[in-house]
């Protein structure tokens, strides 16, 4: 029985990606259009792939030499072993892969889209969605795959070829192993995430800024030079970073609850290993529901609602891995059992990731509601646009500090609530739950930016006013799903850093953060500081790539004739080429700050000093991202509340009027705010966490940077089971 539950883990896997082969295959049978319209997606797909050689090329020099270290380190500490670098630079390519796969089908997708949207939003509607299934299931396919396949080789490398017991130091050394699987791929995730960030927004305002503002032309006009780097940008950024940005999220929670599982001692009928199987299972579960949950998304009509489609494969998708739980749990775990003295039984776990699927869905409807078009947040910024662009950024500014009330309450509430039911393990295996269904929420984040390119392409292209109707019913939508979907990485985020957080503390040999002590104290502040410079480097190099965007239009403008009558073409690739080289340049200041922040200080200032620095990083890190994701998501709805006509005081706008104006500003503004540093967040506090817990080990005895700690014993008790009898052994151990 048990090697069957671990061999079903990676073939879970296998069959999401038989699944994504089959979807991939459906949407690359579907008509193109036009040669103009061929042409035009032609560009955006090269233009994509030349970023993603360009990063990866830079990347490819990082992970060498990352991996190097971590093979070095690996042979310095009797709990790791040097194939942790083969461990990293799996992950690191399995990221990598998980991110081409999403922006090789959305460069597909997106014209496909937009010639299905000429015959009916329900086509248009079944394209693009499909071509977002594509990359949720490749994501979560490949996660499962690559730690389920790389648990079972170093299960039995380590703890079964050793004879060794599941709560002992062997598998502890295989989970630390395993966790450079998972240091991989949030690596490549944030460099990926910021890169991609980056060179989108570099792209948007450039193009906003020169085209609608000073030209007065339509935001994805064929005359406008950055309107190619725009689209390409939402290729890069919204989808092969949002990618592996979930792919690194997916792993590091099913990894912290692997490693809080090691340490509960299981009478259970898989050779004491359950805890740890079981957020894998869930995870192989979450991806068939998926699927299930994907058959529900599509709209009989023109007046179909999309949202509400979504809305039942999202929930559709939840309820069934919420029922299966029940009975996955009964079958794995024992009756009772206990984690650093706190006892709980098998239903306080099903109870547990209830709840974490409860706080994901209450998660995404309250970030719908401040971000969605018509509701009261949204409203309030369209009637502010009327006084002025000033008035405009107060409201956004306002509607994403009051976004964050709701959701961090419902996010402790859920903290609260799982300790409660299962003590650590039932906060992070309410994590897990959560994130079962990431193939969805995957599908449902990628439709977004594969519907707005389609609206990009029918608005080059100078498709009837009812193509570029239907894709904006789409587009519209695909913002608010955008913003929903940030915020339930960032929520995911949470959960998992304080699961991160505890497997650290359990590794390091810590017992508590004790804030009292001047350097912990200290170590709270700087981490609190960290997402702030991390945002402000993100949000400055959009700024400068910007500028270099504006400059560039506005010379083309000027020195190529005939641009506005049609009679030239503008040179895409020069502006296509400025965000490249400012992405891949601009990325690399905020990925050092998150890799080498906790390594200099853990190994300066020891590991409950680094404890302070992570709590301040999670808590700030969490604000700023739902902060940023939401303010900026709804300052771009309320621009396109112009579009059909808004009314403010007895006066209806259109495009083109002084709010509208003013809401352009806002939706200028909130760019860089929802699209790079926002959703970088959630990776800054993962990764953060994950590099702690890989020097763990290093950092867990003598004397750090100097300051002399008070010694202390600690005794661990080791619990086993033989012959059903229970052996108790008691290991001591001296800190300074």
């Amino acid at each position: 029985m048990e090697q069957a539950v671990i061999y079903l883990v990676p073939a879970l896997g296998i069959l999401g990606l038989i699944v994504m082969a089959i979807k991939s295959a459906w949407v690359s049978k579907q008509a193109t259009g036009d040669k103009n319209m061929m042409e035009l997606a032609g560009y955006i797909a090269d233009g994509a792939m030349a970023f993603l050689k360009a990063e990866w090329k830079v990347l490819i020099y990082f992970a060498i030499i990352a991996g190097i270290l971590l093979a070095w380190s690996g042979t310095t500490v009797e709990t790791s072993s040097p194939i942790i670098a083969g461990s990293f630079l799996i992950g690191a390519v399995f990221s990598a892969f998980a991110g081409y796969i999403g922006m090789n089908i959305a460069t597909k997708a997106n014209v496909r889209t937009t010639q299905a949207a000429r015959t009916s939003l329900k086509q248009a509607l079944k394209v693009s969605f499909t071509g977002g299934s594509v990359m949720g299931l490749g994501v979560a396919g490949l996660a499962v795959l690559g730690l389920g396949s790389l648990f079972i080789v170093f299960y039995q490398m380590f703890v079964v070829s050793a004879g060794a017991g599941v709560n002992g130091m062997e598998m502890e050394k295989a989970l630390e192993v395993l966790a450079g699987f998972s240091l991989g791929a949030e690596s490549i995730a944030l460099f990926a995430r910021v890169g991609g960030g980056i060179y989108t927004k570099a792209a948007d305002v450039g193009a906003d800024l020169v085209g609608k503002v000073e030209a007065g032309i339509p935001e994805d006009d064929v005359r406008n030079p950055a309107t190619i780097a725009d689209n390409v940008g939402d290729n890069v950024g919204d989808v092969a970073g949002m990618g592996a940005d979930l792919f690194g999220s997916y792993v590091a929670t099913i990894l912290a609850t692997m490693v809080l599982g090691r340490e509960i001692v299981s009478a259970d009928n898989f050779g004491g290993i359950a805890p740890i199987l079981l957020p894998m299972v869930l995870a192989g579960l979450g991806i068939v529901f998926s699927i299930m949950g994907m058959a529900f998304v599509t709209v009989k009509d023109e007046k179909g609602d999309v949202q509400k489609a979504l809305n039942m494969g999202n929930w559709s998708s939840i309820v069934f891995t919420g029922i299966a739980s029940f009975f996955v749990v009964n079958h794995m775990l024992p009756e009772n059992l206990e984690i650093r003295g706190y006892e709980f039984t098998n239903m306080d776990v099903f109870y547990a990731i209830i709840l974490g699927l409860v706080v994901g869905t209450l998660m995404s409807i309250i970030t719908e509601y401040y971000t969605a078009m018509g509701k009261r947040p949204v409203s309030s910024i369209v009637k502010q646009s009327a006084t002025g662009h000033a008035t405009n950024i107060i409201g956004g500014l306002s509607v994403g500090m009051e976004s964050t009330v709701l959701p961090i309450l419902v996010l402790a509430g859920g903290i609260y609530g799982a300790y409660e039911f299962a003590g650590l393990y039932g906060v992070a295996i309410a994590a897990a739950g959560m994130m079962a269904t990431t193939a969805m929420q995957l599908a449902i984040d990628a439709f977004g930016p594969i519907a707005d390119n389609a609206g990009g392409i029918a608005e080059m292209s100078q498709l009837p006013e009812e193509v570029r109707g239907r894709t904006d019913i789409l587009d519209a939508v695909g913002n608010t799903t955008a913003a929903t979907g940030k915020g339930f990485a960032i929520a995911s985020a949470a959960l998992t850093s304080l699961a991160l957080f505890a497997a650290f503390v359990g590794i390091a040999g810590i017992d508590a953060i004790d804030i009292y002590k001047a350097p912990v104290l200290a170590g709270l502040f700087v981490g609190g500081m960290i997402p702030f410079i991390f945002s402000s480097l993100a949000i400055a190099a959009v700024g400068r790539a910007a500028m270099d965007m504006v400059n560039e239009v506005r010379r083309q403008f000027k020195e190529i004739p005939g641009i506005m009558e049609y009679k030239s073409k503008p040179e895409y690739d020069k502006c296509v080429e400025i965000s490249t080289k400012a992405s891949i340049r601009e990325m690399i200041a905020p990925g050092a700050i998150a890799l080498i922040t906790p390594i200099i200080v853990g190994f300066a200032f020891g590991p409950e000093v680094l404890g302070g620095l992570l709590a301040g990083v999670t808590v700030s890190g969490v604000l700023m991202g739902m902060f940023q994701s939401n303010a900026g998501g709804a300052w771009d709805n309320a621009k396109k509340s112009f579009e059909k006509g808004v009314e403010i005081d007895g006066e209806t706008y259109f495009k083109k009027s002084e709010p509208h104006k003013a809401s352009v500003t806002g939706d200028t503004v909130g760019d860089p705010f929802k699209d790079t540093s926002g959703p970088s967040m959630n990776i800054l506090i993962k990764l953060m966490s994950i590099v702690a817990l890989i020097i763990a080990p290093h950092i867990s005895k003598g004397v750090h940077g100097g300051h002399a700690m008070a010694e202390k014993v600690e005794v661990k008790k080791e619990i086993k089971y033989e012959n059903g009898k229970k052996i108790v052994t008691e290991t001591k151990k001296i800190f300074k």
